[in-house]
């Protein structure tokens, strides 16, 4: 697209973009990961570069979690725009906070909307405004003059500042000596990869298996919305490389496979079980033996959340 002179709005936000550059380099380095991922995606598709950007300007690369009605994830999808994009979205699983499915439909997505108005510029306007929103302004007010980085149609203020910050934050990608910034590296453990989940599980089991805290596993998986991680939803997680190996190794020793049924007719173990403590919560006691509290209940006919000292506790299906 557009250099950084192209429009006065561009310089205007690149600069105040890196007006702290120390700062901005730090931002640019903690999202980097995710960065890097949305271009090798990106990169099959005849979409523009800039567009791996697109993210910075909706969230800073944020996963931003589901609210009612509300827009999601680092793309900031609204949950009608998700089911039209083929996203799932529902009480288990919110695609648009799967990295690499809602990756692909955005770039799906860009890739109509510039064969439909040819030009990158109002892509960017329909992504923020809407297809249809803009096929009605250049109905009332045909196309724009070719060439402009920034197409000069009325479009609300916001959906024109969009298209600015994009070229804006490419332009300090492109010229970051200009702005006294240094553009920070991706070392090879910090990279995401796609981690094939053999099998269903707990949260807190695939974290203790990644070497990762349930925090930081979420950070790259937050589109499974409950304890447990399905399989059927989305058969992968997103990890960084360092950690995927460790989840594999971990997925190879049979001491670590979750139980399944023998087809045997020897008579069954007793499940585990554990004794509530002064002071226990049900959310603890399931991170700590890498279970849900949904199976905890279950396992144990409670209703709710309340459990009280001397219960006992089954840890594992009966």
């Amino acid at each position: 697209m557009d250099d950084c002179d192209a429009d006065p709005g561009i310089m205007h936000w690149a600069t105040r973009y890196t007006r702290a550059p120390a700062r901005f380099e730090s931002q640019l380095q903690a999202v980097l990961p995710r960065l890097a991922y949305v271009q090798k995606i990106a990169s099959r598709y005849d979409v523009a570069g800039e567009f791996v950007l697109l993210p910075w300007v909706e969230s800073r690369f944020q996963p931003v979690p589901a609210r009612k009605h509300r827009p999601a994830g680092m793309w900031q999808i609204m949950p009608v725009t998700a089911g039209a994009m083929g996203l799932r979205v529902d009480g288990h699983y919110d695609g648009r906070l799967d990295l690499p499915a809602a990756a692909n439909a955005v770039m799906k997505l860009l890739q109509q909307y510039h064969q439909q108005f040819e030009d990158w510029g109002l892509a960017d306007y329909a992504y923020n405004a809407g297809e249809f929103a803009i096929r009605k302004i250049i109905r009332q007010h045909g196309m724009p003059s070719e060439h402009q980085a920034v197409p000069d149609l009325p479009v609300r203020k916001v959906t024109r500042e969009h298209l600015t910050k994009l070229l804006a934050i490419a332009c300090v990608i492109r010229e970051p000596q200009r702005f006294h910034v240094q553009l920070p590296d991706l070392p090879d453990e910090r990279r995401l990869v796609k981690t094939p989940l053999p099998q269903s599980m707990p949260i807190a089991r695939a974290a203790d298996h990644a070497g990762m805290t349930v925090d930081a596993l979420q950070q790259f998986n937050g589109a499974f919305r409950s304890d447990v991680i399905d399989k059927h939803a989305a058969p992968y997680l997103i990890l960084p490389a360092e950690h995927a190996r460790q989840f594999r190794d971990a997925m190879l020793d049979p001491d670590n496979r979750l139980p399944a049924s023998t087809g045997t007719d020897a008579t069954p173990a007793a499940p585990r079980t554990y004794t509530v403590k002064p002071g226990d919560s049900l959310w603890q006691i399931a991170r700590r033996n890498s279970v849900s509290i949904r199976q905890l209940q279950q396992w144990n006919s409670l209703r709710g959340h309340v459990i009280k000292p001397g219960l006992v506790l089954k840890l594992e299906a009966p």
